[in-house]
């Protein structure tokens, strides 16, 4: 979807339309969660400070988000693409990984299929989409925002040396500003040079699981299946406070919310954790996470607010104002990982008891 939340926002106000929007946080507080074309004319971006996006945009609108409105819109772009295949991926509400190989339309060609279902999302939710046509998910994640906003691109297996070779190299999907930079510094700019270096290579300078990836994707290499059945690993929420605290009643008080919203979406997905872990974020931005990991799943608010208490004091309680606080719970008891372990644990006990007898 293009700049989703804002122009959710955008299409429901029309005073908006045309305006830099920014949703998310306030002229002097909060981290922009999303911004409209007409803002990121002006370089503002996602996950940048409010402050920064204000400076660089004067005029620029800031709204409040709404997540259960764009809950609500993603469920209808969703259901759009279950409408062609069963084989969808989400990453996000606002995008997915299609397989549309066999698809219920029966349409051969995939291309087709991504201007239908373009359609379809402009007349039945009055927004537009970009898509990525290609093999394999590193090439399509790449292409779909090749020409944004309402745009599509097709890499067939034919062009895909071609196109990668010319991709900059901060344009590779999994290749992070620091890791760009460091392989600039290398010389590796572009997509042909990346492909210019061994596996060994790549894997000495990146580790294997990095060096691995870096070497395939040069090469138009991506095996990774389209998988319908995502996975929850953790369950949190955290605020972002008007004005940094400082008090530890009030970091209390915060926490004390907080952890009411994290029970409701852990009761709400049926999902509880044994691992919990408090996020601190300070006035200058520094991000400092304590955890602890428990022998049960944690399901009550007492509890929870508990360890969270105990984690903000310990080893010490914050020495600088804090902006943001946050909690997550892991380790959840829908994890396959967990879901086998248990079975493990509770056959020991029956051969134990059997043992016994």
């Amino acid at each position: 979807m293009d700049a989703f939340f804002a122009s959710v926002e955008q299409r429901d106000d029309p005073t908006l339309r045309g305006k830099p929007v920014a949703v998310g946080g306030s002229r002097d507080r909060g981290v922009v969660a999303a911004a409209s074309y007409e803002a990121r004319k002006f370089g503002v971006r996602s996950a940048m400070a409010s402050k920064i996006a204000a400076q660089k945009c004067p005029q620029l609108i800031f709204v409040h988000p709404n997540f259960e409105k764009y809950k609500t819109v993603s469920n209808q772009v969703m259901e759009i693409f279950h409408r062609f295949t069963d084989l969808v991926e989400p990453l996000s509400l606002d995008e997915a990984y299609l397989d549309v190989t066999e698809n219920k339309m029966n349409i051969p060609l995939a291309t087709d299929i991504a201007k239908e279902i373009k359609r379809l999302i402009k007349e039945e939710t009055n927004l537009t989409a970009s898509a990525g046509v290609s093999y394999c998910k590193f090439l399509a994640k790449v292409a779909s925002g090749f020409k944004k906003p309402d745009g599509i691109t097709i890499v067939t297996p034919k062009n895909a040396d071609a196109f990668i070779e010319k991709l900059p190299i901060e344009e590779f999907y999994g290749i992070g500003k620091v890791t760009a930079a460091k392989m600039k510094e290398r010389g590796i700019h572009k997509g042909i040079d990346l492909k210019r270096y061994e596996l060994n290579e790549l894997v000495d300078m990146f580790g294997i699981k990095a060096g691995n990836y870096y070497y395939e994707i040069a090469r138009g290499i991506d095996e990774r299946l389209v998988h319908n059945d995502h996975i929850r690993r953790s369950i949190g929420a955290e605020e972002t406070f008007e004005t940094d605290i400082d008090d530890i009643d009030s970091m209390k008080n915060h926490l004390d919310e907080i952890s009411d919203d994290v029970l409701r979406r852990c009761n709400k997905n049926e999902s509880f954790g044994k691992t919990i872990t408090l996020k601190i974020k300070y006035k200058d931005f520094v991000v400092n996470t304590r955890s602890k990991t428990f022998d049960h799943f944690i399901s009550t608010k007492e509890e929870l607010l508990t360890i969270v208490t105990d984690l903000l004091l310990t080893p010490e309680m914050p020495l600088k104002p804090i902006r943001l606080l946050g909690i997550s719970v892991s380790n959840l008891n829908t994890d396959p990982e967990t879901k086998i372990d248990n079975r493990i644990k509770s056959l020991q006990l029956k051969l134990e008891l059997n043992f016994d007898i």
